[in-house]
């Protein structure tokens, strides 16, 4: 799934010594997540909006940057999508700072991949339609950041 997490979902938290390792007597302490979204950057945001939409997400939210946006939320049901442009990160420096830029991977399992490969028309083809070794058929495009995103069906027959 994108972006999102559905659900709640819990994880433990781990807390470890200095030297990284645990010790018999520290425990996990379990915390609650609500949800995980993936923010992705690029350039410009109007394409990958446009490349979204196609797919059936929808804009939510946005921050202009004058005649452009600087951010916009995604979603579709429970799943978010966030895009920021890189010069956006200028307003938060300490992020700015530690940010890298570079491709980002999305694994996206969907219902029906011959619904996906029309929507996805026109995007960089990084893999054709293919079958894996561990069971589903797929396809590897890039989206208009050029960050590459998988789309996957389990159970499908060739």
């Amino acid at each position: 799934m994108i972006g999102t997490a559905v659900g709640t979902l819990t994880l433990a938290l781990l807390v470890s010594s200095p030297a990284g390792l645990l010790k018999a007597e520290e425990k996990t302490k379990p915390m609650t997540i609500k949800r995980i979204t993936t923010n992705l950057y690029a350039e410009e945001i109007e394409p990958c909006i446009q490349f979204w939409e196609r797919l059936g997400f929808e804009k939510v939210k946005d921050v202009p940057d004058g005649r452009k946006l600087a951010f916009a939320m995604l979603q579709k049901g429970n799943l978010e999508l966030m895009y920021g442009t890189y010069s956006s990160l200028s307003q938060d420096p300490d992020v700015a700072k530690a940010f890298h830029k570079g491709t980002t991977y999305l694994f996206v399992e969907v219902e029906n991949l011959d619904d996906v490969i029309p929507a996805t028309a026109g995007a960089e083809i990084v893999k054709s339609k293919h079958q894996t070794f561990y069971g589903s058929t797929e396809i590897s495009v890039k989206d208009p950041a050029g960050h590459i995103v998988t789309f996957a069906q389990f159970g499908a027959k060739p």
